[in-house]
């Protein structure tokens, strides 16, 4: 991965190259951005950049994720491949493909490659002692070793106790690179020993750039896309191909808000409630997530479009009898902040395995609380 195939983040690119070039690297850095914002794909041109310096031979290993010098941790499960103590080593032919495939991949999409796409993944003690393990070794050839840890959130409290002391004071030449999406979840005494840097939402015109030159596009098109996806290419690119969830999405969604304006004052809409959330506890719990958060995107494009920011708004629901302008009026300055409120709980919750049944239900009924809100 070489940093002309990074999307937009030019003066983040930029940075990372001074610092090689002025021999000032840091040796714990913390790569902090949103889903689709390039967080991985930097940090692996980053660490071809230190690797290779041009070199032909060591530029091709490095692309093929194959340098000796070059590690990888990522969250991990139990499938049908690795039956128990799962460690990132176990499954780099599946990570090559990945990240080929994805290099602006989420962590879903990676559970699916593994199918495990119904449970947790995360980084343990096993994963601790390999990294440990592999960092204690000379470097093959001579010069820098570097681990990259990608969502690294996902490492559990002992896991994280386990790397401070290599990470504090790793071994010479030795570069930990930290890929996360929600830095709050790391515990504090890892985040104090990383060099932080933020990566910003993708510019417009860096996705409609990118769909251009590497997807053949057409640039209006490109455009129509960009203004959809948020500052995220893997959006970008899940709208190009009509990929990704959106449809479904917005059925369950249109379905729940129907049903929560019905349930005031109608008690046996309740069970239609609770059929609802029965319906969705079902999904694997990165699903739920996803779909919450596609919930938040259309509150806020209903908001948007009750104060007038129509520019703004890309929203154009599929599903036939349901209209956006019809339901921005009940989204408002009086109800937002509460609706938003609970649907972060409620991935908060899920995220830390609650019964995803009675959280969905328990937000379910608040939101036709809410909804009523003048």
């Amino acid at each position: 991965m070489l940093f002309n195939k990074i999307i937009g983040q030019e003066h983040i690119v930029n940075h990372l190259k001074k610092t090689v070039d002025s021999g000032r690297i840091a040796h714990a850095q913390l790569f902090v951005g949103k889903e689709g914002v390039g967080t991985l794909a930097t940090a692996i041109a980053y660490a071809q950049y230190i690797l290779c310096n041009n070199d032909e031979t060591c530029n091709l290993k490095t692309e093929k994720l194959q340098h000796p010098d070059l590690h990888f941790a990522f969250p991990v499960a139990v499938n049908d491949k690795v039956k128990k103590h799962p460690v990132s080593k176990l499954f780099m032919e599946e990570w090559r493909t990945f990240v080929k495939q994805n290099p602006y991949g989420s962590l879903f999409q990676w559970y699916q490659q593994l199918g495990i796409e119904n449970k947790q993944g995360q980084m343990g003690v096993d994963e601790a002692e390999e990294i440990v393990k592999s960092l204690t070794l000379k470097s093959y050839e001579g010069g820098y070793r570097i681990m990259i840890i990608w969502m690294a959130e996902k490492m559990n409290t002992a896991a994280s106790n386990k790397l401070l002391k290599l990470i504090e004071e790793p071994p010479s030449k030795t570069i930990f690179l930290l890929v996360v999406e929600q830095k709050e979840q790391m515990i504090n005494t890892i985040l104090s020993r990383c060099q932080l840097l933020e990566f910003p939402l993708l510019s417009e015109n860096s996705i409609a750039e990118g769909l251009i030159e590497r997807e053949n596009t057409f640039p209006a098109e490109a455009l129509k896309i960009a203004h959809r996806s948020e500052g995220n290419y893997k959006k970008a690119l899940e709208t190009l191909k009509k990929e990704g969830n959106d449809l479904e999405f917005e059925q369950l969604f249109i379905t729940w808000v129907r049903a929560a304006f019905k349930a005031k004052g109608n008690a046996s809409v309740i069970q239609d409630l609770i059929e609802w959330s029965d319906m969705v506890a079902s999904f694997g719990r990165e699903k739920q997530k996803q779909f919450l958060d596609f919930c938040l995107q259309f509150f806020r494009q209903a908001l948007l479009l009750n104060y007038g920011a129509k520019d703004l708004v890309f929203f154009q629901p599929q599903t036939q009898g349901f209209s956006l302008e019809k339901f921005a009026p009940f989204v408002h300055g009086g109800n937002i902040e509460s609706i938003n409120k609970e649907l972060n709980d409620a991935i908060y919750h899920i995220e830390r395995n609650g019964n995803a049944k009675l959280v969905l239900l328990d937000t379910s009924i608040k939101l036709t609380r809410l909804l009523h809100v003048k």
